[in-house]
């Protein structure tokens, strides 16, 4: 009987308003919450934990943190009441052997986790783990770091790894149509993906002024090496929310081996 692999998922998660607007966005990740495999527990690896060193949520409960501003109040009322698992974040920590993993009992979960997952999982019934972002480590890190968490899929979790492929709200302008620059950098990404050249996507500073542009701080681009880290050979590939909002962030999703 062959094992079991869940799949692994890239989701361009942009406005935290995406988690109380019924749109395109959101209507495709409540579509994903239902037609991908159902994990047991869920470890996202989001934009807006920036940290020096590697750490992991191991809390009971994680409290849904509201980490911006400037929105409506019906946003900051939204919670995501789901659970923990500190059992699975002491198994994680002991079983990557090249990065030590310090368990976080107080933080909990950011919006770039949970305006997606209150949206794929409604219920807030499976277990959710956030990994950080180290910004003090290369792209080499994170991806190595995502080849280590792949066991995970064996054990019906969901890695989920939340940012942007494009992201660059200094340029941001509402109902624009997409910049070149963006929209260049976006399909050469996916290019690469299908190509299966993940190390051109490690080495994201080398590919020219469309890059720099597009990853003009790096903490959205990283979680997508997590999930190209986490991918077998040979793994189907399939692209959702293709697409460019206010002219330079990328809403691109990649589901991998689905």
């Amino acid at each position: 009987m062959s094992q079991i692999v869940m799949p692994v998922l890239f989701v361009g998660h942009g406005s935290p308003m995406n988690a109380v607007e019924d749109n395109g966005y959101s209507q495709t990740w409540e579509s994903l919450g239902k037609n991908l495999p159902r994990p047991k527990a869920i470890l996202c690896i989001s934009a807006h934990w920036e940290t020096a060193g590697t750490q992991i949520t191991a809390m009971d409960r994680p409290r849904t943190i509201h980490d911006f501003g400037g929105f409506p109040h019906t946003l900051f009322e939204k919670e995501y009441p789901t659970a923990g698992d500190p059992s699975l974040a002491i198994d994680i920590c002991s079983t990557v052997k090249t990065v030590t993993i310090r368990p976080d009992l107080n933080r909990g979960l950011d919006h770039g986790a949970w305006s997606v997952l209150c949206r794929m999982y409604p219920q807030a019934d499976i277990p959710v783990l956030q990994l950080s972002l180290d910004l003090t480590r290369d792209g080499n890190y994170h991806y190595n770091l995502g080849r280590e968490l792949r066991f995970l899929r064996t054990k019906d979790v969901l890695i989920l790894g939340s940012g942007n492929v494009v992201h660059n709200l200094r340029m941001i302008s509402w109902g624009a149509y997409p910049f070149d620059w963006a929209e260049e950098f976006d399909r050469l990404v996916r290019q690469k993906i299908l190509d299966g050249d993940h190390q051109a996507l490690i080495r994201y500073a080398d590919l020219g002024k469309n890059a720099a542009l597009s990853i003009n701080s790096a903490e959205h681009y990283l979680p997508l090496l997590y999930i190209l880290g986490a991918m077998q050979q040979g793994e189907s590939v399939s692209f959702f929310n293709e697409s460019i909002m206010a002219g330079s962030i990328s809403m691109r999703g990649v589901v991998i081996g689905a």
